[in-house]
């Protein structure tokens, strides 16, 4: 009986294998648009999880540069003593500002030329140091008696200095005093160094929010970090939404992203608890994020507080008109010229222009809200937000909303199979009703950052919202980024994946970079006959360009065979970008970036049809031109 079972199971598998191999047809037509493509499809989702911004593209390498409230208080700071000297840290009585009333007290007890005193700190596991550098540093400081500041990048396995400079500090109070640390050429790039401030004079100093900035992007002042941001603008993203997520909301009331304290220098900005259990430094402020889409040429799509909480805390009836006043506030220290109070306000903050806006995302994920509250939070919102501004378009997050929003946020945390089961979710759904904003999504198998299964998933979702991108009109995946050491994540798995040096897409990432960087503005009438059920595929044309971007995505352990019968195109060559694995565990690491990414090379297109093989376990992306 087992023999005939064995027989009878491998005539199965056999007969499977046959029917797999068996050609199977794809026919499209480009001449035939069944939709345009919306502009804003793709675009990025950010906030402040894993190490995003503190820690990862906020360019800042001092940690815990406010000296938090959380214990132990000077967290991340070390005292440092050469030879005989001696020095203790304790609790500041004062600080620069209302926002920063208090400080580390630096007391040097002894300390004398070689005999140096002062403190360290070695940031976020480590910090980058690269040759030929330019590091741009400040602090606020109200010394007694220690003289001058030496300041120094020092490698901690050598105790080489790779970088110095030195401070007169003058005695009295609060002062904020600025540096440069200059790398020379024969500087081997590293992360196992740190940051030492040291004296030769007895006395104290009490410090506050001291910073260092590696080189940042297009050289912004306290900016992002250019590996980070170049990685971004190769995804070609069309929109940023921010700032959460989850930071938005914050845990309680008192800890929501207040915007209005995380505008003005940085000294006026108090420092909070995020939502994952670390301080956010308030660097990446409102002003920040406006900044990031102007560098990368990306439409903001603003997300306002909406009176709820993590934790259920919750405004209802006239408590929600403060936060309703907040959100009207914002929009026009957004959009607002200088001869309006807010406006104004921006132009003080060194940015006179005023930023095109036209989404407003009220909350963050309201069909999680246990209080059932939204669908009478949603409303007083908008009809405040349509009655000053009606040009915007709003975007609520709960399908029990009570109002009339332009568009929904649908978010998507799914296994590959479970994308698999859901790329037809959109194909007849309501074109009368609210557009669709897919938020949040991504394929969720392998950590820190996603594994070739999970592209696999991703790409099959993004066929899915490509052939509907008359409905789905925008999508970003979350979480953006990951800092990969022990302690750097909250949250698997992540697009982008980095350290204090080094960053690294994830093959997820590479899919993205493909699906946008290969996108038609109209949607060509498409189908398929006798392929495999984890086939799936997108077809896109640019008239201008005269090419179909053809996706083809087999998540098979298969190869799939294919007839392709494309009325229009031009017979000759056609660039295919692909990416294979021989499994789905296959991924990228800190220590090995590249092992999945694109492999470009050439397909020949004939007229009428041809045949063509996608691999098993491929993501394929073929322009083809047209005729």
């Amino acid at each position: 009986m087992r023999m005939k079972w064995m027989a009878v199971g491998l005539s199965a598998l056999a007969l499977g294998v046959a029917a797999a191999q068996q050609p199977a047809k794809l026919s499209v037509d480009t001449t035939q648009k069944t939709a345009d493509v919306s502009p804003t499809l793709y675009g990025l989702m950010t906030e402040e999880i894993n190490f995003s911004y503190d820690g990862g593209l906020y360019a800042e390498l001092i940690r815990n540069r406010t000296f938090t409230n959380r214990w132990p208080r000077f967290e991340w700071w070390r005292v440092v003593t050469q030879g005989e000297s001696s020095a203790v840290v304790e609790n500041g009585d004062s600080g620069p500002s209302e926002a920063l009333a208090k400080s580390m007290k630096l007391v040097v007890r002894e300390a004398s030329k070689g005999n140096e005193a002062g403190v360290s700190n070695d940031g976020y596991w480590g910090m980058a140091v690269r040759p030929s550098a330019t590091y741009r540093g400040s602090f606020y400081a109200k010394p007694a008696g220690v003289g001058t500041a030496h300041i120094r990048l020092i490698a901690n396995q050598t105790a080489a200095t790779l970088a110095e400079a030195t401070v007169a500090l003058t005695d009295g109070d609060w002062k904020k005093y600025e540096y440069t640390l200059k790398t020379g050429a024969g500087v081997v790039p590293g992360k196992d160094n740190h940051w030492e401030m040291t004296f030769t004079q007895k006395g104290s100093i009490e410090l506050q929010l001291v910073s260092l900035f590696e080189p940042t992007f297009n050289n912004r002042e306290h900016g992002n970090r250019p590996d980070l941001m170049k990685m971004l603008a190769a995804m070609h993203p069309n929109f940023l939404r921010f700032p959460g997520g989850n930071y938005v909301e914050g845990n309680t009331l008192a800890e929501h992203f207040d915007w209005k304290k995380t505008i003005g220098p940085l000294v006026g900005r108090p420092t909070k608890r995020t939502s994952w259990g670390y301080t956010s430094s308030d660097g990446m402020g409102l002003l920040e994020f406006l900044e990031w889409c102007e560098d990368l040429k990306m439409e903001p799509v603003l997300a306002i507080f909406a009176g709820y909480t993590l934790n259920g805390e919750h405004a209802e009836g006239e408590a929600l008109n403060p936060y309703i006043a907040e959100a009207l506030d914002e929009i026009e220290y957004v959009t607002g010229d200088a001869s309006t109070k807010w406006g104004a306000i921006r132009a003080r903050d060194g940015h006179p222009e005023p930023f095109k806006l036209r989404f407003i995302e009220v909350g963050n994920e309201d069909n999680l809200d246990r209080s059932g509250s939204y669908i009478k939070r949603y409303p007083p919102f908008e009809k405040a937000i349509r009655a000053k501004y009606p040009q915007l378009k709003l975007i609520a997050t709960s399908w029990q909303h009570g109002g009339s929003p332009d568009l929904v946020d649908d978010h998507y945390y799914q296994t590959p199979h479970e994308f698999f089961d859901l790329v037809h979710k959109y194909d007849n759904g309501d074109r009368n009703g609210p557009k669709i904003f897919v938020g949040e999504w991504a394929t969720r198998t392998g950590s820190p950052t996603p594994d070739f299964g999970a592209a696999l998933g991703d790409a099959a979702w993004m066929t899915s919202m490509e052939r509907n991108a008359d409905l789905v009109v925008m999508a970003a995946y979350a979480p953006l980024f990951t800092n990969v050491n022990p302690g750097g994540m909250q949250w698997s798995s992540d697009l982008i994946g980095y350290d204090a040096l080094h960053s690294y897409g994830s093959p997820s990432y590479w899919a993205q970079v493909l699906f946008n960087e290969h996108l038609g503005t109209q949607v060509a009438k498409s189908q398929a006959e006798g392929v495999g059920n984890r086939f799936f595929w997108s077809a896109t044309v640019s008239p201008e360009k005269k090419v179909l971007y053809l996706k083809l995505v087999n998540a098979s352990d298969r190869p799939q065979s294919l007839t392709l019968d494309v009325t229009g195109a031009k017979a000759g060559a056609a660039v295919t970008n692909t990416m294979h694995a021989a499994t789905w565990y296959v991924t990228n690491a800190i220590d090995h970036p590249e092992t999945i990414k694109p492999v470009k090379g050439t397909t020949t297109v004939t007229a009428g049809s041809w045949k063509h093989v996608v691999g098993a376990n491929t993501i394929e992306v073929i322009d083809i031109p047209l005729k």
